[in-house]
């Protein structure tokens, strides 16, 4: 038998017989990639297709805007996903998007900061927002007791009082690098069940075990 280059073999792999259901899933899974980039290019909404999502835009975001005066809103942690967010779920708030790193500009809000969560003091007053939503920052760079101290007593300090925090995070031991039990200035939060949930702290159905925390100032 003849001897077949990369090049020979990747062509046949590509091209070999595919099993019925292999096929469709993968006709599905390019063109809800193709749906999604011709959505960002068009600037409309890039959802991601996952369960926490689904819970947060759907659930908790419509909870969270029908609560009584909640006019300003502070949105940590920004992606591709997260670009529509203010015109979609919080149009006519005064809101706020907050990310560490400078690229993420291009998916922030109106009004944006550049800037660690511990940092908020230096930027607002005391008492300054009614809801603050921290998703994906605890376990994602917010990495130490310290910082986690810094960071949630600055939240307690800019929400009003009976302001609101949402905390999303990853209930796996790699994105779990302090428990949230032990943060100090976490405690000084009363929890609260959300009435759509029935509960203070949601699991959703997901591999990496995304978990919402609900805390009241």
């Amino acid at each position: 038998m003849a001897n077949t280059s990369p090049q020979q073999q990747r062509e046949a792999d590509l091209f070999r017989p595919r099993e019925k259901s292999e096929f469709i899933k993968w006709l599905k899974d390019c063109s809800y990639g193709m749906r999604r980039g011709v959505r960002y290019a068009l600037n409309l909404p890039t959802p991601l297709n996952t369960e926490d999502r689904r819970v947060l835009e759907q659930v908790i975001f419509k909870y969270l805007r029908a609560l009584p005066n909640t006019h300003k809103v502070l949105f940590v942690g920004c992606h591709y996903f997260t670009r529509h967010y203010e015109r979609a779920f919080f149009r006519g708030c005064e809101y706020w998007t907050m990310d560490v790193a400078p690229e993420m500009r291009r998916f922030a809000g109106k009004r944006h900061l550049v800037a660690p969560l511990q940092a908020l003091g230096k930027h607002f007053p005391e008492g300054y927002f009614d809801l603050i939503i921290c998703n994906g920052v605890y376990g994602f760079g917010l990495n130490t007791l310290e910082g986690c101290e810094q960071a949630f007593e600055q939240c307690h300090s800019r929400l009003r009082e009976d302001g609101c925090l949402l905390v999303g995070w990853n209930d796996i031991p790699t994105r779990t690098p302090v428990p949230l039990e032990s943060v100090k200035s976490l405690a000084r939060f009363e929890k609260f069940a959300c009435p759509e949930l029935g509960t203070w702290r949601y699991l959703t159905n997901t591999p990496y075990r995304h978990t919402y925390d609900f805390y009241r100032r």
